[in-house]
């Protein structure tokens, strides 16, 4: 007798199991949202417990039927729960939106290093002298090299490299580079300390004198020496007898 009734309980169940197995048929979506990263989002029946996730294109593939929810879960998207119905099984376009998750900085700190730079870090000796891309290239043009050619004559020898630029020009033509570069130095330092206000409504220069009268301040060996000090106070003071200087030669040339 026991064991007619468990042989009938089984075959309840497996008949019931079955019957809920043939009344779900795959449904076709797809998730879209405001990225193109939509592959791995976990697409997973409540019901079931069946799992499956999404493609490159956001599209799945899942056993369901009518009233199964769908949970959709993933590390960007906020979990979103859908309960499907029966058109969501006929629609070809059946698709899911989810909503990203911010992650908002409470707070952002920027600190400043000043001890920390190529000296500190052992990268450059310490009271190493710095060069400008031109002044490198003088250096090198005209530097000699005692050690060159060291293995075919005792002591070594001079470099001819030096005296082929002296010669050529080249290191006239490379002097005249690394001045041309300090005098844009000190245009840009000028412009910086002083705007074109400045030279046009204190200093009375004409705006279309200005230009001019700037390579004349930094022609002036005396003017770029306290300029490059960076004191305002100093360089305001020479700048303003240069102009005066400068207006007295536009209206010698007007004449």
């Amino acid at each position: 007798m026991t064991k007619n009734i468990v042989f009938f309980l089984v075959a309840v169940l497996s008949q019931n199991s079955w019957s809920q197995t043939q009344e779900r048929s795959v449904i076709n979506g797809k998730i879209i949202s405001n990225t193109n990263d939509l592959e791995g989002v976990y697409v997973v029946n409540a019901k079931t417990e069946v799992m499956t996730t999404t493609d490159s294109s956001g599209a799945f593939s899942i056993m369901a039927k009518p009233d199964d929810i769908l949970v959709f879960s993933s590390i960007q998207f906020k979990e979103n729960r859908v309960l499907l119905t029966c058109e969501d099984f006929t629609n070809l376009n059946f698709t899911v939106r989810m909503s990203l998750v911010m992650h908002q900085l409470q707070e952002v700190v920027v600190r400043r290093y000043d001890n920390i730079n190529a000296v500190a870090l052992g990268i450059v000796p310490s009271g190493q002298k710095t060069y400008t891309e031109a002044e490198r290239k003088l250096r090198t043009a005209t530097a000699l090299n005692p050690t060159a050619n060291a293995g075919t004559m005792a002591g070594g020898s001079i470099s001819a490299d030096p005296l082929f630029n002296f010669f050529s020009g080249r290191t006239a033509m490379l002097k005249k580079e690394v001045e041309v570069e300090k005098k844009e130095f000190f245009m840009k330092l000028l412009e910086k300390m002083f705007s074109l206000e400045h030279f046009i409504d204190r200093l009375k220069i004409p705006a279309e004198y200005v230009k001019g009268f700037e390579y004349y301040a930094v022609e002036n060996q005396q003017f770029t020496k306290i300029l490059d000090s960076k004191n305002k106070t100093s360089t305001e003071f020479l700048l303003g007898e240069l102009a005066v200087k400068y207006k007295e030669i536009i209206a010698s040339e007007a004449k």
